[in-house]
Parts: structure tokens; C-alpha cells; sequence
């Protein structure tokens, strides 16, 4: 017995994977748009964009508005699946948490932010750092950017008593998270926001995360190696 035609919408994705998969279509590159799709399928729009957007919410492809849809950074084959609140986790251990306000302003989105939100070059966005401390000692650097479209109120917040996290939570329920896990060393201000010596070796996450299928915020976490453990479970079944 012959295995059922798979949906014309997941063809469409399996071809957009493959080309991203084997480098036919690198990150930045735009992909063909809809209506090209759509011909080339045999499909209608709606069925283009249908599978378009899978790839979209599963960190692949980023729209931006008026100039196309292009590809992101493959998503890291991670099981890290919540967004934790750093506060949380520091009060759990039973310690002191604090933290350090160091930007709080709206600006507008640089090539990469655009990309990484999914917006036009020069789009308004929320931009805030903060150093979290555990006990006084940073233990996290908060590079994170928000779409103001989804968090309107962000920058009104006061994150010295709720973290962006928080406010992230309480306005956009989280519905999709991606992780992306590296190894790198610290450069001359990540040192001195992090209290460590220039180069020494850190942990950086850099995250994005969504509201339903809204992309709304890209973060860079980012943690002194020497002070920082990352721990993930998988459940097998």
C-alpha cells in the first residue's frame, strides 16, 4: 500500500528546507516569494504562505515588511524549552537578587536587529541592558531588544522591580522560544559591565521569542563561564 501525498503546503516547506539545509540558501538570503511559490506548485497563495509561515515560527525564515522573507539562523538543536525569570532563579538558591538599569531607550533596529525581529532597517525598536547580580556578583549581561508594537508600555516599566522578562511575560504570553547556545570571550565593556577580565570565556544565549505567531523580542544573554552553569533535560519516552 502506497504512503499518502504529503499536504502541498509541507512540499513547499521540505523544498525550502532542503535549499537552507545544503546551502543553496544561506542565511540572509531571500527566498522566492509567494507568487513564485504558488506557480511553481501549483498552489494558491494562501498555501504558500501557509508553509511559509511554518518556517517562520519555527525560527527559519524572518519577513520583513515591504522587502521579502529571508533566512535567519537555523534554529539550535537545543531541549532548552522555558524562558526562565532570572530573578526567580536566583531567589530559589536562596540568594540576593539585584540588578543594573545600564540602557533603557527606544532606537532604531540596525541591519541585524531588523533581520533578528523580523522588521524594516531603521524601525523604532525598545532597546534595554541590564546586568543581573546574584548576591551582588553579575552573574547575567541582558542585551535585549522588543517590538514596540506588541510591548507599547515596555520602556515605562520599572525593571528594577520587575525584569524585562516579567514585563515580556505579563504583556505577550510566550508561545514559541529559540535558542541559540555559544562560547565566547568577553570584550572590553561586556568585562567591565560583567566585573571579569577582558577575554575571559562566557556563555552567550542569544534568544528570540514569540507572542501566538508575533515575533517579539531578541535578547543576548550573556554569562561570566566561571560563574554561570547552564542546565538542560530531555525526557525520553
Amino acid at each position: 500500500m502506497s504512503s499518502p501525498t504529503p499536504p502541498r503546503y509541507k512540499m513547499i516547506e521540505e523544498f525550502l528546507l532542503t535549499r537552507i539545509r545544503n546551502g543553496d540558501y544561506p542565511v540572509n538570503h531571500q527566498i522566492p516569494p509567494e507568487e513564485q511559490l504558488a506557480r511553481d506548485f501549483s498552489v494558491s497563495r494562501m498555501t504558500a504562505n501557509k508553509a511559509i509561515n511554518n518556517l517562520v515560527q519555527q525560527g527559519y525564515l524572518v519577513r520583513q515588511a515591504g522587502l521579502g522573507t529571508f533566512v535567519t539562523d537555523l534554529r539550535a538543536e537545543s531541549s532548552l524549552q522555558e524562558v526562565m525569570n532570572i530573578a526567580e532563579e536566583v531567589r530559589a538558591r536562596g540568594h540576593q537578587y539585584s540588578n543594573d538599569v545600564l540602557r533603557s531607550e527606544a532606537v532604531a533596529a540596525d541591519d541585524e536587529v531588523a533581520l533578528r525581529l523580523g522588521l524594516r532597517i531603521g524601525s523604532p525598536v525598545f532597546h534595554s541592558i541590564l546586568v543581573h547580580r546574584e548576591n551582588g556578583l553579575p552573574i547575567q549581561l541582558e542585551d535585549r531588544y522588543v517590538n514596540p508594537r506588541w510591548v507599547p508600555h515596555y520602556l515605562a516599566s520599572d525593571f528594577s522591580r520587575q525584569t524585562p522578562n516579567e514585563v515580556l511575560v505579563a504583556n505577550c504570553p510566550i508561545s514559541d522560544i529559540e535558542h541559540v547556545v555559544e562560547a565566547i570571550h568577553a570584550d572590553a565593556q561586556t568585562a567591565r559591565w560583567l566585573e571579569i577580565e577582558p577575554g575571559a570565556a562566557c556563555l552567550c544565549m542569544v534568544r528570540r521569542t514569540w507572542s501566538s505567531e508575533n515575533l517579539v523580542s531578541y535578547v543576548r544573554l550573556t554569562h561570566p563561564g566561571e560563574r554561570y552553569k547552564l542546565r538542560s533535560t530531555t525526557r525520553h519516552r
